[in-house]
């Protein structure tokens, strides 16, 4: 399995996810700042994985700082929890990540450094393995909903490198074909960094899955057709109504698949929902760099000097949304309330982790 991030005693060793499919390149970080700016600049890429990433960010932090004293150890933690928070706004997994590892911070004060940097590290193993196994159980769950024959529509990329390991809706997609099931995959390119185009379409080759490329404004062309039968993407956050961000144009697709009557599902661990935000008006959309729209690997596209809008994602209300597939199961409309109920549950189990 090729892991996006990896943790090691010398450092993280992170899959450069800008140079695939032409070449498998890593990136090695020893410090904490490495690992940010690889974050921000989509050298590691996905809602899970970032998360995993930081948290790897952080154990680089807490490896630094081994030789100060609590206070000053924690004051570094703090820091570099900081930093990494501010990379990207979107993906809530990155968040949740850096969250939790600050958590094991606070609830052991009395702690030695030394000792803390070996539960901070535990924890980030923690995160990773949970978020294999998690990816594993979503395909359990999504495969029964894909039918043998299914054309299947994905946009973007929620595969194995965007995740711990497995993938989201590409780990569904994997399950299904596992069950011996026939499916086919039209990959959308995913302007305007073809992550589609580069990673989805490479990831289902490498798994000898028929998949075809189409360019974004080819979807709506396929479904008035009757050659998509079931739309499966993933989340960078979920809201407590069921509205989802994602990467930009899964708006169009699900407007496109509410026209035709086609299913469609988003895919992603329960660590993407936030019930803290009520609304999909209230999530921060990341806007990045114009060159990402006016170039591609160097190459000027447009002309100098032409004004850029370049939002990294969109936000699908929720009655676009005909289930979300979690971990947990698959949740259905009214998503208010059953996120909700999803939230409880979990919640009111004991927690285990992986020693």
């Amino acid at each position: 399995m090729l892991l996006s991030a990896e943790l090691h005693e010398n450092g993280v060793r992170l899959l450069d996810q800008r140079k695939l499919p032409l070449s498998k390149e890593f990136v090695e970080c020893q410090y904490y700042h490495e690992v940010g700016e690889a974050i921000r600049t989509l050298t590691v890429r996905g809602a899970p994985a970032i998360g995993i990433a930081a948290a790897y960010g952080l154990v680089l932090a807490a490896r630094a700082a081994r030789k100060m004293d609590r206070p000053a150890f924690d004051r570094e933690m703090y820091a570099a929890a900081d930093e990494l928070r501010g990379t990207r706004p979107t993906a809530v997994n990155l968040f949740w990540a850096i969250n939790r590892m600050m958590r094991v911070l606070d609830e052991n004060p009395k702690q030695p450094v030394n000792e803390m940097v070996a539960l901070l590290e535990r924890e980030a193993r923690a995160i990773f393995t949970e978020d294999v196994e998690m990816n594993k159980r979503i395909g359990h769950y999504g495969r029964d909903l894909v039918k043998d024959g299914a054309r299947i529509l994905t946009h973007c990329n929620a595969g194995a490198i965007a995740t711990g390991g497995y993938g989201t809706a590409l780990g569904i997609i994997r399950a299904a074909a596992e069950q011996g099931k026939q499916v086919s995959v039209w990959v959308d390119e995913t302007r305007p960094l073809l992550q589609g185009a580069r990673l989805t379409a490479w990831e289902l080759m490498e798994d000898g899955i028929p998949v075809t490329l189409i360019t974004d404004n080819m979807a709506g062309h396929f479904m008035q057709r009757g050659m998509v039968d079931i739309v499966l993407l993933g989340a960078d956050r979920i809201t407590a109504n069921g509205d989802v961000a994602n990467k930009i144009g899964t708006y169009s697709v699900a407007v496109l698949a509410k026209e035709h009557g086609i299913p469609f599902y988003v895919v992603a661990p329960t660590s993407t929902i936030d019930m803290s935000i009520d609304h999909g008006r209230e999530i921060v959309i990341e806007e990045r760099n114009p060159d990402e729209v006016t170039s591609f690997s160097g190459v000027r596209t447009a002309p100098e000097g032409v004004k850029v809008a370049n939002p990294a994602f969109d936000v699908t209300p929720h009655r676009y949304i005909t289930g979300i597939i979690t971990d947990n199961g698959v949740v259905y409309p009214p998503f208010d309330v059953n996120l909700k109920r999803l939230k409880v549950m979990i919640n009111a189990r004991p927690e285990i982790r992986p020693e």
